[in-house]
C-alpha cells in the first residue's frame, strides 16, 4: 500500500502552529531558518505570524506558525495563543540542561492546567551545540513521554547548521492531519477499538463477494480507490508475505483476512506510517473522531416541529434482513453478544447508554425481539434522525438520505384533515410520582414494575401495537417526571413533537387525580397557547384497589367538560389494561378528537364564533345595501326614460 497521495484528504483548510518554550531556547530562529531555510544573524525577539504555503510539504495543507514570548506579562496571550493552536512546538535548548527540566517541571504541567487539546511536538534546538557526552535523545525524552502521553514526537534540530529544521514542521503538521491517538494506544501497542471497528467496516465494503477474504482482485481495487495506483502481482504476495510471516491466520487460500487487514494497519503505524491508516479512513468518509463526516451523515434535517421522519419499507425491510443474519441461534431474538457484533462496524453500540438500555421487549436471556430491535430504531429515529441513519450506514445499508425516511405530514395539517398517515406515534405519560407511571411503561413492555432500572434521564418504551383491523403500528411512550412538566412545558414546541398524552393518576388517592388535573389543564393550556394541541386520555392506575369516591366522581366530570374520554380503569398488577395502548394509538390517529378544552380556550372559542357571525351579519348587510342602491338606480333610470 502506497503513502498517502498529494491531496488535501483532511480537510482542512489549514494547520496552526504555536512555538513556545524558555528564553533562549531558539524559537525565533527556528522560525526564521524554516521560512528563509538561512540561519538568521539578527533575529527579532518575536517573529510575526509566518505562513508556509499548501505545496510545502505533500499534504499540501498550508502551516501558519505563531511565536510567542516567555515574558510573564505576555502568559495570557501565550496561553490565548496554544488554545487556538492546532498543534504546538515546545523548544529547549541541547546545550542547557537546565531548559529541558523545564519541559517537565514548568511547560508540560502548564499545558495541562490550560487543558490544552492540540498534540505538542518537543524540539532540542542548538543540535550543533549538543555535548556528545549526553544521553541520546531517545534515553532523554523516554521518561518524558511516559509521563506526558500528549507528547506526539520528540526530534533535535539545528537553525544554524540547517539539520532537521523542515522536519520540525512536518511533524507538527502530521500530528494535526495523521494523529496517532485515534488510532493506536501508546500503552496496550494495539489499535483502539473504534479504528478496528472502521477498519472492518472498511474491509466488509471492500470483500464484494463476502468470503471473508480480500483476494487479489479486491486487494487491487481498494488500492486503486484509496492511493489512485494499482498494486503490481510481486506487491500483493509480498504484502501476504509479510503478514504470513507474522500473523499466519492473517492469510487464507482465499486472501487477506480480516485480522491480516487490521495486523497490516497496526504495522504501518508502529512503523510511523499514519498517514497510510489515515488515508484509507478518509476516503471511506470518515474525520479525526472516526465517525463518518457531515458531508457522508446530513446532520440538519430540514422540518417542522411537529413533521418527524419515519423508516421506508425498504430499510424496515433491510433491518429485518440483518437482523435474521446475526441472530445466528435462529432463536427469534439477538442476545446481547449478537447486538454487539451486528453493530461492530459501527464506532459503537449506540443503544448502550441508559436512553435505549431498558426501552425495548426482550426475553429472560436479555436477547432482543424483532418487534424490539425495530422498535428501538424507530425511536433513535424519532429522537436523532441523523444519528440513526449514521447508524444504519455503518451496518451496512448503502442507499441514501431520502430513500432511508419518509417526512410524516404536519399534525396541524393531520388534524384538519381527521386522519393520520403516521406508522409510529410518541405518546408522553404525565402524572405525580407514584402513580402508576413507570408500571404502565413496564407493563407495555410485558415486564413488573420492579423490572425497570434507575434512570437519571427520560425513560421511554417501545413496541409494537396490532389493531383490531390487523394493522400494526409502533408506539413509543415517554415518560414525563412531574418535576420536569414546568421545564418541559416553557418551550412553545415541547408538545410538537407529542402525539397523544395520558395523565395517569392513582385511583385510591384524591391527592393523587388533583396532581393529574393540574397537569391536565397545564397541558391543555399550553397546547392551546401554542397551536401544538394533542389528544389527551385519562388513566386511573391500581383498579384492583379500593377506589376514591371524590376521584371517580372529579376525574368523570372534568374529563366530560373538557370534551375527552372518561377515566380508563387499568390494573397493572391484574394485567387488566384495558386495551390502553390501542385506545392511545386510536387517538393518535384521529388527532381532531380526545383534545381537551380549558374554560379560557371555550371562552376563546366562543368569542371567535360571535365575532365570525357579527362579521357575517354586516356582510349580509353591506350586501343588501349594495342590492338595494342597485334597484333604486334601476327603477330611477326607468322612471327618467317613461
Amino acid at each position: 500500500m502506497a503513502a498517502a497521495a498529494a491531496a488535501n484528504l483532511a480537510g482542512r483548510p489549514g494547520v496552526r502552529v504555536v512555538v513556545i518554550g524558555d528564553p533562549g531556547t531558539g524559537k525565533s530562529s527556528l522560525v526564521v531558518a524554516v521560512a528563509t531555510e538561512q540561519f538568521p544573524e539578527n533575529v527579532p525577539k518575536v517573529m510575526p505570524h509566518t505562513r508556509l504555503p499548501a505545496d510545502y510539504f505533500p499534504d499540501r495543507v498550508p502551516i501558519t506558525i505563531i511565536d510567542t514570548s516567555s515574558s510573564p506579562e505576555q502568559k495570557p496571550k501565550l496561553i490565548a495563543e496554544c488554545q487556538a493552536a492546532d498543534a504546538v512546538v515546545l523548544t529547549y535548548a541541547c546545550d542547557r540542561l537546565s531548559t529541558l527540566e523545564r519541559l517537565s517541571s514548568y511547560w508540560l504541567p502548564e499545558l495541562r492546567r490550560i487543558q490544552l487539546k492540540a498534540p505538542v511536538i518537543v524540539v532540542g534546538c542548538k543540535l550543533d551545540l549538543r555535548d556528545d557526552q549526553q544521553n541520546s535523545l531517545e534515553q532523554t525524552m523516554a521518561p518524558i513521554m511516559q509521563s506526558f502521553r500528549e507528547i506526539e514526537t520528540c526530534i533535535e534540530c539545528s537553525a544554524l547548521r540547517q539539520i532537521q529544521v523542515p522536519e520540525v514542521f512536518y511533524y507538527a503538521q502530521k500530528a494535526v492531519l495523521h494523529p496517532t491517538a485515534p488510532l493506536f494506544d501508546q500503552e496496550a501497542q494495539s489499535l483502539k477499538p473504534r479504528c478496528v471497528r472502521a477498519l472492518k467496516r472498511i474491509f466488509i465494503l471492500c470483500d464484494h463477494d463476502r468470503d471473508g477474504a480480500l483476494s487479489d482482485v479486491e486487494l487491487n481495487d481498494f488500492q486503486v480507490r484509496c492511493f489512485s495506483a494499482p498494486l503490481q502481482p510481486t506487491e500483493i504476495s509480498g504484502v501476504k508475505r509479510v503478514v504470513q510471516e507474522k500473523m499466519p491466520e492473517g492469510v487464507n487460500d482465499s486472501g487477506l483476512t480480516l485480522t491480516g487487514f487490521l495486523f497490516l494497519h497496526a504495522l504501518f503505524i508502529e512503523k510511523g506510517r499514519l498517514e497510510t491508516t489515515w488515508t484509507v479512513l478518509r476516503k471511506f468518509g470518515y474525520d479525526n473522531e472516526i465517525k463518518l463526516r457531515d458531508d457522508f451523515i446530513p446532520t440538519s434535517i430540514k422540518r417542522a416541529p411537529d413533521q418527524t421522519l419515519e423508516f421506508t419499507n425498504e430499510v424496515v425491510d433491510y433491518l429485518r434482513g440483518i437482523f435474521h443474519m446475526f441472530d445466528i441461534d435462529n432463536d427469534g431474538a439477538l442476545l446481547p453478544s449478537e447486538l454487539e457484533d451486528l453493530f461492530s462496524t459501527a464506532p459503537e453500540n449506540p443503544w448502550t447508554s441508559d436512553l435505549y438500555k431498558d426501552c425495548a421487549d426482550r426475553n429472560v436471556l436479555g436477547g432482543l425481539s424483532l418487534e424490539g430491535f425495530l422498535s428501538k430504531w424507530a425511536l433513535m429515529t424519532l429522537l436523532d434522525p441523523a444519528s440513526s441513519f449514521a447508524n444504519l450506514v455503518y451496518v451496512g445499508y448503502s442507499g441514501d438520505f431520502n430513500s432511508a425516511f419518509t417526512v410524516t405530514r404536519k399534525r396541524r395539517v393531520d388534524r384538519k384533515k381527521q386522519q393520520t398517515q403516521r406508522n409510529v406515534f410518541q405518546c408522553y405519560v404525565f402524572g405525580p410520582k407514584g402513580c402508576g407511571k413507570t408500571a404502565l411503561l413496564q407493563a407495555f413492555l410485558g415486564r413488573q414494575p420492579s423490572d425497570a432500572l434507575p434512570t437519571n434521564s427520560d425513560r421511554f418504551a417501545a413496541n409494537t401495537v396490532e389493531l383490531s383491523d390487523g394493522t400494526r403500528k409502533t408506539l413509543v411512550l415517554r415518560e414525563i417526571p412531574e418535576g420536569d412538566v414546568r421545564s418541559l412545558l416553557n418551550n412553545k414546541e415541547s408538545l410538537a413533537p407529542c402525539d397523544a398524552a395520558v395523565f395517569v393518576y392513582d385511583s385510591c388517592d384524591e391527592f393523587s387525580w388533583q396532581r393529574a388535573r393540574d397537569l391536565l389543564v397545564q397541558v391543555a393550556t399550553h397546547g392551546e397557547n401554542t397551536g401544538y394541541e394533542v389528544p389527551c386520555l385519562i388513566v386511573a392506575a391500581k383498579d384492583d384497589l379500593d377506589q376514591s369516591p371524590v376521584s371517580l366522581q372529579e376525574s368523570t366530570r372534568v374529563s366530560q367538560d373538557m370534551g375527552i374520554e372518561t377515566p380508563i380503569p387499568i390494573s397493572v398488577k391484574l394485567k387488566d389494561l384495558n386495551s390502553i395502548f390501542c385506545r392511545v394509538v386510536h387517538a393518535a390517529q384521529r388527532p381532531h378528537l380526545s383534545i381537551p378544552e380549558t374554560e379560557a380556550g371555550k371562552s376563546r372559542r366562543q368569542y371567535r364564533q360571535l365575532l365570525n357571525r357579527s362579521l357575517m351579519v354586516v356582510s349580509v348587510g353591506a350586501a343588501i345595501g349594495v342590492v338595494g342602491v342597485a334597484a333604486y338606480r334601476v327603477y330611477a333610470a326607468r322612471k327618467n326614460s317613461s
